[in-house]
């Protein structure tokens, strides 16, 4: 496992931008899969984005064309560039890692983070 903390939330108009930072310490391996998850009131955590070690990413159908992950390696940290936000993103989000393939499933990642929250006003 690998220690992450996120920062960059909070709160912006609809159609504004934020940048959420993950930043990755600790553990005996480098994760092969990252990504940011979200989770809203009442609702499951489901996926964002993720990024695996090659730099191939998958994003959610409701994010596509909006948001856009990265990372650098050098730095230890994990990008989530989100634009044209819309109230329906409000939500805590939460960066991840595994070791394994990039899955759909959180049960296949074994590292989270605390989470931030993203509340996006109409």
């Amino acid at each position: 496992q690998v220690q992450l903390v996120e920062s960059g939330g909070g709160s912006v108009q609809a159609g504004g931008s934020l940048r959420l930072y993950c930043s990755i310490s600790g553990g005996i391996y480098s994760p092969n899969c990252m990504g940011w998850f979200r989770q809203a009131p009442g609702k499951g955590r489901d996926e964002v984005a993720v990024i695996d070690s090659d730099g191939h990413t998958r994003y959610g159908d409701t994010v596509e064309g909006r948001f856009a992950i990265s990372k650098d390696n050098a730095k230890g940290t994990l990008f989530l560039q989100m634009n044209d936000l819309k109230p329906e993103d409000t939500a805590m989000y939460y960066c991840a890692a595994t070791g394994d393939y990039c899955y759909h499933l959180t049960k296949y990642y074994d590292s989270w983070g605390q989470g931030i929250q993203v509340t996006v006003g109409s």
